[in-house]
């Protein structure tokens, strides 16, 4: 009798840690100008997600600095040209740029960073793409990002 309560809580927590991982992603941002991730799924039942950057780099911030910025499709490039006007000491993000949908601040090597968004304005079906906003990273440092089904 005692094992299968046993047995029963670890299974219903290790439901919870299962959820909860589901709300939230790792992603790796390295020296060689990539992401370790191409695609992210958010799934419907999430009323937040969490992303976290992390950089294995060796390079600092001014020369090899990475972030992780969500947009519309169709927003990456205005977003990623006004972000390089905005410069390194804001994060190559343009302030108030209500194009970018969650972003996390610009790091160097062996540094991470997390941001939260709440999925309200994110809808079914819609295209998101994300990106490091460093002058120049946007080419080959993009991925997408679906959000329910």
């Amino acid at each position: 009798m005692f094992r299968t309560a046993v047995a029963l809580a670890a299974l219903t927590l290790s439901g919870f840690v299962c959820a909860d991982e589901q709300c939230s992603v790792t992603i790796q941002g390295t020296d060689q100008m990539t992401y370790d991730l191409k695609t992210i799924h958010v799934p419907a039942s999430c009323k937040q997600f969490t992303v976290t950057l992390k950089h294995p780099g060796n390079l600092p911030r001014n020369v090899m600095g990475h972030n992780w910025v969500l947009t519309r499709k169709d927003d990456l490039k205005g977003v990623a040209d006004d972000g390089a006007k905005a410069g390194e000491g804001n994060d190559y993000i343009q302030p108030g740029d209500a194009r970018v949908l969650a972003h996390t601040k610009l790091i160097g090597g062996n540094e991470q960073a997390s941001v939260t968004l709440d999925t309200k304005g994110l809808k079914p079906g819609d295209d998101y793409v994300y990106f490091c906003s460093y002058p120049f990273h946007a080419t080959v440092m993009k991925g997408t990002l679906s959000f329910g089904g």
